[in-house]
């Protein structure tokens, strides 16, 4: 397995997660398991609620500002 950073945002935030890759000799490779795929969703979901407590417990949350 392989460590990789992902970003899912939602509104004005962004939440870094780090999730596990699964690397095959398949043409699919690499690919998220369904617990990491979940983890993701989650993240998403709470930012969607703006439970910014919850998204944080997967990972660092940012706030997004227009720059101008």
């Amino acid at each position: 397995m392989k460590k990789k950073t992902k970003y899912t945002h939602s509104g004005n935030y962004v939440a870094e997660v780090e999730v596990d890759l699964i690397t095959t000799e398949n043409e699919w490779s690499p690919y998220l398991s369904l617990e990491e795929a979940k983890k993701l969703d989650n993240v998403r979901e709470a930012l969607n609620k703006n439970d910014l407590k919850k998204a944080s417990e997967y990972g660092k949350v940012y706030k997004m500002e227009p720059v101008h």
